[in-house]
């Protein structure tokens, strides 16, 4: 058989394994169906929310308790997914509940500062290194947003140098190529892990440049880690033109009790956050050097002004601190993100073992599932890939009892514990040993 014969017969295998599952996922979720089915009378697509629609259509979840979903068909799921990292804290968190019922009594709408926000920001202030004063905003797109023209206005320059296949937000995004419906400032866009390439273009530009913005582990983008080397000479070479790094902590930040960046010793002049630290309502902040955010004192002469109705509102102030200061321990960050190093050594294990052309790239307890073969440090190595392995895997994974990303995103939360790592196993070497055939072979 010829090489083109072999390679439309694995197609034509593959197309017809993944139209099975899907018709397994349709056949067992019908009220998941018709809520979408209806949804879409009103709502584009059926969702208010990209990110959250797949094929053939999304599960709607009813309910959550610890690292547990429930769907409105009555299936539960251990939950390896943790809202796209917001959900750290798991579940129905008790302690997390009964600060946001407190607040809820004491009423909602103040008008005026609260008695939870100015806690909150002195607990961020002194666990996270990069930040000496920080601000509250509505999420983490917002929270870029603020920092980027913050930069812009404070450096009077106006180019942004960004990273492909990157995410910061909404109109924030530079995967596939960008999004028209991004923010129109100037942006220069280098490769992650691209040493030479980001000091070509920073050198280049260095007279126009006001802003490099980058996680410290590039998480939409596939939990891609920075090589040892780059983040330093990033943090050097901004040092040398003037130039205002931001670390976007939005996810990452959970990959150490101090953030990621005090888990590295790199400091940037401006970190934002979001997500998790929300403890489940809307959240977005951002921080950084006392001599940037002074710039925000409404007392100061010629302050910037930074206004949003629900930037301290008590839910997200309350549930925040809640979660932040009781919930989120030392201990607790060590021990998730240990089960989560410890998963992603058994997942690469199981791969290895047989023999398919994948690997789980990450740390802690964030990772991502990719088909490809060999060492991947950079987004355009996963380029080629065939979505549609990634899709059999997320609705396997799906009918075996686990809720993933289609993207094959995997987020870890507090509540998940050993025992959900072993049975998750358990699930994943099943999936890889029942389709090894249709499965890409590894060659290296």
């Amino acid at each position: 058989m010829s090489v083109t014969a072999g390679s439309a017969k694995r197609n034509a295998a593959l197309d017809s394994v993944l139209n099975d599952a899907r018709q397994r996922f349709i056949d067992r979720n019908p009220k998941s169906l018709a809520r979408h089915i209806d949804a879409k009378q009103s709502l584009p697509g059926g969702n208010t929310r990209a990110i959250l629609w797949y094929a053939p259509f999304p599960l709607t979840l009813v309910s959550g308790n610890g690292c547990y979903v429930t769907d409105l068909d009555g299936h539960q799921y251990v939950d390896l997914l943790s809202e796209y990292t917001a959900g750290l804290y798991g579940h129905s968190d008790p302690t997390i509940a009964d600060a946001m019922i407190a607040a809820i009594k004491d009423g909602v709408m103040l008008g005026a500062p609260n008695r939870y926000e100015a806690q909150l920001g002195a607990a961020i202030v002194e666990r996270f290194p990069a930040i000496e004063r920080v601000r509250f905003c509505n999420s983490g797109t917002e929270a870029n947003i603020m920092a980027l023209t913050a930069a812009r206005a404070i450096t009077g320059r106006t180019n942004i140098l960004v990273f492909r296949e990157s995410y910061h937000g909404g109109v924030l995004t530079f995967g596939n190529g960008g999004s028209p419906l991004n923010l129109p400032f100037p942006y220069l866009l280098a490769d992650y892990n691209d040493e030479a390439g980001v000091e070509r273009i920073m050198r280049e530009h260095a007279n126009d440049l006001a802003a490099i913005i980058l996680e410290p582990m590039l998480g939409a983008g596939g939990c891609i880690v920075a090589k040892p080397t780059f983040l330093p000479r990033i943090r050097e070479l901004a040092d040398q033109l003037g130039v205002i790094l931001i670390f976007d902590e939005v996810q990452t930040s959970r990959l150490g009790y101090r953030a990621l960046h005090g888990e590295l010793g790199i400091l940037p002049d401006m970190v934002t956050l979001g997500k998790y630290l929300g403890g489940g309502a809307s959240f977005g902040a951002f921080g950084g050097k006392a001599s940037i955010m002074e710039r925000f004192d409404p007392a100061r002469p010629n302050a910037f002004s930074h206004s949003g109705t629900f930037n301290n509102n008590v839910m997200s102030m309350a549930a925040g601190l809640a979660g932040f200061t009781k919930v989120l321990t030392e201990e607790a960050s060590r021990k998730v993100n240990a089960i989560g190093d410890w998963l992603r050594s058994e997942m690469n294990a199981a791969l290895e073992h047989h023999s398919v052309a994948a690997t789980v790239l990450g740390k802690g307890s964030l990772m991502n599932l990719h088909f490809v073969d060999g060492i991947v440090e950079t987004p355009t190595q996963l380029k080629e890939r065939d979505v549609r392995w990634l899709e059999l895997w997320h609705v396997e994974m799906v009918l075996r009892g686990f809720y993933v990303a289609p993207r094959g995103l995997v987020a870890l939360s507090l509540p998940f514990d050993q025992s959900e790592a072993k049975s998750f196993m358990a699930a994943f070497d099943d999936f890889l040993a029942s389709h090894r055939s249709i499965l890409p072979t590894r060659f290296s």
